[in-house]
Order: structure tokens, then C-alpha cells, then sequence
């Protein structure tokens, strides 16, 4: 049977008895094929090799090892990569806006200028990772460990970063405005002149960082944070009567 959709004759199959499962990925692609139809979009390669460039939209790519994987460019938003080991893998420029890569390996990828909007990422492995001019606007970032890694000039606006750590990492540049970092590690952070307007700071623990440049911080934010003597702070704001705070749990 040939029918018109989006002003496109389209050729439909006999439907088959399939599963549950089956029924619902059948579903799912016939969706987005739809969509790629009207919109006159190309459809994702899935079955193409890792490349720089690559199209993987919405593409089940979970626990594969793509270590030094060269995939600068590429177009994996929607993606689902959970679990997939992507360290040293190169990702500068590419598109993983609303990819899913829960407890995914980025350890010393590059992810220079990559957009990474919407990105759920909890547990993930970020460490020494190279996010200089990365877009993480509102990810999902919970627990995930971002040791060492340079996030100077990314953009985090409303990013939820709860329990993260961030120890050792650089943030120069970097825009926090409304981030949650509700217990975040930013102890050994560089934080230079990076921005926490209206940020979440509850149990923040930034013992011995310097926040004497950033800006937007006001004293409320430091109240509900666990800093100590060796804290430096922003001109006009001083340590509460609440540190240091007890270790946390």
C-alpha cells in the first residue's frame, strides 16, 4: 500500500504480529522516520562506524568501547550511550544535546566547544576531560566526577550538579548562573572569575578555594556553604559563624 505523508508517497509494509518490545521499537522508528519525512531530515546512520562527523541521533549505543574514538563533529543527540567508555575519545564540536550517558567513561576525552545541553550524565567519568567552551546548560550532572578537568568558559547555566566533584578542576570563565551545587566538591578548583549568580550552594564544600574574583556570589550563598579560614572570599562578603562544617556524609 503507497500512501502520502508530508507530500511524500510512502510505500507501508503488511503489518506483522510482533512482541511487545518489538511493537514498541517498530513504533519508535516509524515515529521518527515520520518526523525525519516532514521535516526533511536525513535518518540516522545507526550501523555506521564511529567517524568524525558521524550521525548516531537517537541511537542505542550503550556499553560499546570507544576509547580514542575519533568522533569530532559528530550528531548524537538523543543518543543513548550509558555505560560506553569514551575516554580519550575525541568529541570536540559534536552534538550530544539530551544524550543519555549515565555512568559513560569521558576520563581525558576532548569535548572542546561540544553542546552538551540538556545532557544526562549521572555517575559519569569526567575526569580530565578538556570542556573548554562546552554548553552543559541544564544538564543533569548528579555524582559525576569532574577531577582536573577544564571547564574554563563553559556554559552550566541551571546545570544540576549536586554531589558532584569538581576538585582540582578549572572554571575560569566558566557561567554557573542558577547551577545547582548542593554538596559539589569544588575544593582545589580554580575558579577565577566564574560566575555562581543565584547558584544553589547548599553544604558546597569550598575549603581553601579562592572565590576572591568570581562574580554574582552574594553572602546568603556562602551561609549555606562549608568553607574555612584558608577560604579567600569575594570583596564585602565573610565567613559565617556556621564553618567549618562536619564532614559530610
Amino acid at each position: 500500500m503507497v500512501i502520502r505523508l508530508a507530500g511524500k508517497m510512502v510505500r507501508m509494509r503488511p503489518l506483522k504480529l510482533l512482541s511487545a518490545a518489538s511493537t514498541r521499537r517498530s513504533l519508535s522508528t516509524a515515529l521518527l522516520l515520520a518526523f525525519c519525512l516532514m521535516q526533511s531530515c536525513a535518518y540516522a546512520a545507526c550501523s555506521d562506524a564511529p567517524a568524525a562527523g558521524v550521525d548516531w541521533k537517537g541511537c542505542d549505543k550503550q556499553r560499546l568501547i570507544l576509547r580514542k574514538a575519533e568522533l569530532q563533529g559528530a550528531h548524537l543527540d538523543g543518543a543513548e550511550m550509558d555505560g560506553t567508555d569514551l575516554a580519550q575519545a575525541n568529541l570536540s564540536g559534536a552534538d550530544l544535546s539530551r544524550a543519555s550517558v549515565d555512568r559513560a567513561r569521558f576520563s581525558e576525552a576532548n569535548l572542546e566547544r561540544a553542546k552538551l545541553v540538556r545532557l544526562i550524565a549521572y555517575r559519569t567519568n569526567f575526569t580530565g576531560a578538556k570542556l573548554a567552551g562546552a554548553d552543559l546548560t541544564k544538564a543533569e550532572l548528579m555524582r559525576s566526577n569532574f577531577s582536573g578537568a577544564n571547564l574554563s568558559g563553559a556554559k552550566l547555566e541551571k546545570a544540576e550538579l549536586q554531589r558532584s566533584t569538581l576538585g582540582g578542576a578549572t572554571l575560569t570563565g566558566a557561567n554557573l548562573t542558577g547551577a545547582d551545587l548542593g554538596r559539589t566538591n569544588l575544593v582545589k578548583a580554580k575558579l577565577g572569575d566564574a560566575r555562581f549568580t543565584q547558584a544553589r550552594m547548599f553544604l558546597t564544600r569550598i575549603e581553601g578555594v579562592d572565590l576572591s574574583s568570581v562574580a554574582g556570589m552574594v553572602q546568603s550563598q556562602l551561609d549555606t556553604a562549608c568553607g574555612n579560614t584558608q577560604t579567600k572570599l569575594p570583596k564585602g562578603l565573610k565567613a559565617p559563624a556556621s564553618w567549618p562544617c562536619p564532614a559530610d556524609d
